[in-house]
């Protein structure tokens, strides 16, 4: 358990050191408006993969997943320094599918709202197969009694 509680808050300290610096800014005009969601350490803790979202265009996505791929050492250099480990883990840059999936996610939910508004409007102008109300009431039951 605290190899486990260790790689969180490496992995913690990584997206803050990394969030701090691309805050500051890197001398690459390619890099776009870019954000650290996640960092995930191996067990080891000698692999961080850090896993990042860039709001823009595709075309913007892609220089600064280019931007990000040329200036890992030097990232990587400012981690080293800032971390107390023996050892500064390799870092890899994956673009996070997030915002596609919320995407997704959000068109489903859309989709499902219109179904059930259309069942809502088939269900206000139904009308019963058979009774109303099919179901046999006690006083139903009494007045049967009275007339055998």
């Amino acid at each position: 358990m605290a190899a486990n509680e260790r790689q969180a808050r490496l992995a913690d300290r990584i997206r803050v050191i990394l969030a701090e610096r691309l805050e500051k800014g890197l001398r690459d005009p390619r890099l776009g408006f870019v954000t650290i969601t996640d960092v995930r350490v191996s067990g080891d803790l000698q692999h961080a993969s850090v896993f990042y979202t860039v709001y823009g265009s595709d075309e913007e996505r892609v220089a600064s997943g280019a931007a990000l791929k040329s200036a890992t050492g030097m990232l990587r250099s400012e981690v080293g320094r800032k971390l107390n480990t023996r050892l500064t883990p390799t870092l890899e840059f994956i673009a996070d599918a997030l915002p596609e999936s919320a995407d997704h996610l959000s068109a489903l939910l859309q989709e499902a709202r219109e179904r059930d508004a259309a069942v809502a409007g088939l269900a206000a102008s139904a009308q019963y197969a058979g009774d109303a109300d099919p179901y046999v009431k006690p006083r139903e039951l009494d007045e049967l009694d009275d007339e055998d």
